[in-house]
C-alpha cells in the first residue's frame, strides 16, 4: 500500500473515512478482496507470494493497514510486512498491546508505517521512527516516508478528502484515480533518480510494469458496521475488477 488518506472522526457516526492505493510490482501475484477461506470473519485481499495483506477488516471492525518507506539503501527485512497487518486482524489484542509486540521485532521487516484499530481508536506506527501513537481526530495522509510527510501527491489527496469528507465513495475513488504529475522541483529526493520519482509521484500510478493495483475505500461507523470497496488493475492502469462487501 503506498498511500493512503483517511479522517478520524470517533464522535462522528462514521468514525473512519479511507481511501488508499495499493501500489506493487504487477508480477507479484495477489487476490482481491475476500473473506479469506482459511480465517472467516477476516476480509482483506492478499498477497499470494508471502501471505499478508496491505489493508483488512474483520466482522467485528478490527482495521490494519500498511504502507512501505521507500528507502533504496535499506536492507531486506528477514520477514514479509504484509504479515504485521494480517496477525492483527487474526488476533484479538488491543492496538496498543499488538504493536507493543511489533516495536519489539520491528528491526525483522524492511521499512514500514502500520496504522490499525477499531471503532474506538486508531494508532499509526513507523519503524523508521520507533514510537506508537494514538491519533487524535483528524484528517491525514500517509505514503512512503512518515505520517503527513508533504509528498505532493499526498497533498493532494488529502485536501480533497479535508474539503469533502462525507463525499461518496465513487468520489474518493475518482480521487484515487489522479493521474497528475507534479513538477520536477515539487518532487522528494528519495534516492531512486528522478525518472522513478516521476512515475511514482502520481496519487494514480500507471505502467506496464509497475503501477497501482487496487483502489480501496473503507468506511467504519461507530456502532461497528462497515463497508469496503475495491477496485483491481493491471498494467497501464486496466481495469481488473470491483469487489464491494457490507456489514
Amino acid at each position: 500500500m503506498c498511500l493512503i488518506v483517511f479522517a478520524w472522526r470517533p464522535e462522528h457516526p462514521q468514525v473512519l473515512r479511507l481511501a488508499a492505493n495499493r501500489d506493487e510490482f504487477h508480477t507479484r501475484p495477489s487476490a482481491a478482496l475476500s473473506e479469506w477461506h482459511d480465517a472467516p470473519g477476516v476480509f482483506a485481499g492478499r498477497d499470494l507470494e508471502a501471505g499478508g495483506t496491505w489493508l483488512g477488516i474483520t466482522e467485528s471492525g478490527r482495521f490494519a493497514a500498511l504502507t512501505n518507506i521507500r528507502a533504496p539503501q535499506q536492507k531486506p527485512g528477514l520477514r514479509s510486512r504484509g504479515e504485521l497487518t494480517a496477525d492483527y486482524l487474526l488476533g484479538q489484542l488491543s492496538p496498543m498491546a499488538y504493536l507493543e509486540q511489533v516495536m519489539a521485532h520491528a528491526a525483522d521487516y524492511a521499512g514500514f508505517n502500520l496504522l490499525l484499530g477499531d471503532a474506538t481508536q486508531l494508532w499509526h506506527f513507523n519503524s523508521q521512527e520507533g514510537q506508537a501513537r494514538r491519533l487524535q481526530p483528524g484528517v491525514y495522509g500517509l505514503c512512503n516516508a512518515n505520517l503527513d510527510t508533504p509528498w505532493p501527491k499526498l497533498l493532494r489527496a488529502r485536501q480533497a478528502l479535508q474539503e469533502a469528507p462525507d463525499a461518496d465513495d465513487e468520489m474518493l475513488l475518482w480521487v484515487m484515480a489522479d493521474t497528475a504529475r507534479p513538477d520536477d522541483y515539487l518532487l522528494p529526493n528519495t534516492g531512486v533518480g528522478l525518472d522513478i520519482e516521476r512515475l511514482l509521484s502520481s496519487v494514480f500510478i500507471a505502467s506496464a510494469d509497475y503501477g497501482t493495483r487496487a483502489s480501496t475505500v473503507l468506511n467504519l461507523g461507530r456502532d461497528g458496521r462497515w463497508s469496503v470497496i475495491e477496485r483491481s488493475f493491471g498494467p497501464h492502469g486496466a481495469l481488473l475488477g470491483e469487489v464491494a462487501l457490507q456489514k
